[in-house]
């Protein structure tokens, strides 16, 4: 079975003491990379355990005390260091005293490496006692790169946003592409080759399990939830502007920021925050939001309509773009710019590169950037469309300084 990306820095990471936390949506395959990577430690020597806390006896022995680990794993012995895989650790009523425990009498013997599917529990139970303890990686759904990875197109992944891309490879990496703008990363869905089964795997995910985040986090309104969900997928790039929102849904303005930073939490969105340097003229409160999937995205609008016939195209390809941004930089280096007068960039990264994205070359209209180009003629504007996203290597993006530093796209330290 093919291995995601991020099974490298993870099995790089098992020499350090520190436990390791992966985080992301739920059926992204954190299970799976998991169940890899303790797989890949076949050495007597080096015991490895997999614990998943789905199953309620254990869940219910380690919330009596922490020390019941040692009832579900080999003894421990001078001079060999135990590796503990422990799926799911949200569901336990306090991870974070759990694991701070184990760690601070056992961190010689034994090694952590722990799941949890929504950011929004680790932020709840996950205090700061486990500062200095864990380091944090997120496993998204599959980036296209590993889109074509796991389509066994690996001779032409890496091509794909690169700075050269053969055209001999161009139309088929189209295609792929176009599939990936409807239907997404999950893995499942990446797997699955009929388009009809695909929409089906993702309504089960939009209907199962996205709306278990929200039970489970005790939303007092699951359907109006779900509606600001349905919006922002309509809306994709659009100004939120949550006073409207708030009064549409007949909620409070608090209730709305509470479930758009639950959908963050859970990763199925990012928001965007505004660029201003002239508070006078530039907006500065309403941020723009994104899907982290595309193929979710398209099951709440049930569009998935082949991209050139597709009437959101345009939408989408901004989406992936916003997804190649964050895949690279801090959330924050990310902004977008608009003004009173409704003239608009789609990114701005670092205050270094502007971006405008548009489907089609034809759509853009040079004159109507003229102010912000006049206005900032130290950040330069790039379009992006259909025919050049392929080439769009964003990390070029801040070579004019080269202290500027990129996130790893596939890991974060907290």
């Amino acid at each position: 079975m093919k291995k995601r990306l991020l099974f490298n820095d993870i099995r790089k990471h098992l020499d350090k003491k520190q436990i390791t936390l992966i985080l992301g949506a739920r059926q992204t395959g954190k299970t799976t990379l998991l169940k890899q990577v303790q797989s890949s430690l076949a050495d007597p020597d080096r015991p490895a355990t997999y614990i998943s806390l789905e199953d309620k006896e254990i869940l219910t022995a380690f919330n009596q005390r922490p020390d019941n680990l040692f009832q579900f794993i080999p003894p421990l012995e001078n001079g060999k260091r135990q590796f503990i895989f422990i799926d799911e650790v949200q569901y336990l009523d306090d991870p974070s005293n759990f694991l701070k425990y184990l760690y601070d009498e056992h961190w010689e013997q034994l090694k952590f490496v722990v799941t949890g599917s929504s950011g929004f529990y680790i932020d709840q139970k996950f205090k700061d006692s486990l500062a200095g303890r864990k380091r944090i990686f997120h496993l998204p759904t599959m980036g296209f790169q590993e889109f074509l990875i796991f389509k066994d197109r690996e001779e032409i992944a890496k091509y794909a946003h690169a700075n050269f891309l053969p055209l001999a490879y161009r139309p088929e990496l189209q295609v792929l592409l176009s599939e990936y703008l409807i239907y997404g990363g999950y893995p499942d869905v990446v797997l699955e080759p009929s388009p009809t089964e695909k929409q089906g795997i993702l309504k089960e995910l939009a209907n199962s399990y996205v709306k278990k985040d929200a039970l489970e986090a005790a939303v007092l309104y699951p359907d109006a939830y779900m509606k600001i969900l349905r919006f922002i997928a309509g809306n994709i790039g659009g100004q939120l502007n949550i006073n409207t929102l708030s009064n549409d849904l007949k909620i409070e303005f608090k209730t709305v920021e509470a479930y758009l930073r639950l959908m963050e939490k859970s990763f199925h969105i990012s928001l965007v925050t505004p660029f201003a340097r002239n508070v006078s003229t530039e907006l500065r409160k309403m941020k723009k939001a994104y899907f982290n999937d595309l193929g979710l995205r398209n099951y709440f609008v049930n569009n998935f309509n082949p991209i050139r016939l597709n009437d959101d195209r345009g939408e989408l390809l901004e989406n992936y773009v916003f997804r190649l941004l964050n895949d690279t930089f801090d959330q924050e280096d990310i902004r977008y710019w608009r003004t009173q007068k409704k003239q608009e960039i789609d990114f701005i990264i670092k205050e270094k590169q502007a971006l405008e994205v548009k489907f089609s070359q034809d759509l853009y209209k040079p004159t109507k950037f003229k102010f912000f180009q006049t206005k900032y003629p130290d950040i330069p504007l790039q379009l992006i469309h259909f025919d050049n996203v392929l080439e769009f290597n964003p990390i070029t993006v801040t070579l004019q300084n080269s202290e500027q530093r990129t996130k790893n796209p596939k890991t974060l330290t907290l």
